[in-house]
């Protein structure tokens, strides 16, 4: 993973911008916020990181109405796309990023196999942006890879603001 090349580059465009970037996890569990933890000074441009494992934690912490959970289920664009707004809703951030899907090595369905990840993005008065991936490799290896996604799809959102 090339995170910290990734991360040096969302942080110096984020102190520029005087802006700060929250996150929302259920399959990394808290993988992204603690990359980004590990650059020291990551508290200039890092507001929190919310870890919503659960459907109950997505709605209790976030906001995602439980109608939207039970129609689509947790790993759906609709989902994703509330986890990110909800994200930005509870917190003081700029930017959000959330991730939700199914890391495996179970949980995987015929609909949604393991490694079935929903990516979303959104800034403050923007629209979401969300995108489905499919990854593969070991629990891992997906998580990783999520990680890395994510990341650099920051990168490239905010690489033209100035």
């Amino acid at each position: 993973m090339n995170a910290p090349f990734i991360i040096q580059n969302i942080a110096s465009r984020l102190i520029r911008l005087k802006w700060q970037l929250v996150t929302a996890e259920s399959c990394t569990g808290g993988l992204i916020a603690s990359v980004i933890t590990e650059i020291p000074g990551s508290s200039l441009w890092f507001e929190r990181g919310f870890v919503t494992y659960s459907n109950l934690s997505k709605h209790q912490m976030l906001g995602v109405p439980q109608a939207l959970l039970e129609r689509f289920g947790a790993v759906s664009e609709e989902v994703a796309s509330a986890m990110a707004l909800g994200a930005l809703q509870n917190s003081t951030g700029d930017l959000a990023l959330a991730v939700t899907g199914i890391a495996g090595p179970t949980g995987g369905s015929i609909e949604k196999p393991v490694g079935t990840v929903y990516l979303s993005w959104v800034m403050r008065n923007e629209p979401p942006f969300t995108l489905k991936k499919q990854f593969s490799g070991t629990r891992e290896e997906i998580r990783k890879s999520v990680c890395e996604e994510a990341l650099k799809g920051v990168a490239a959102l905010i690489k033209d603001l100035n």
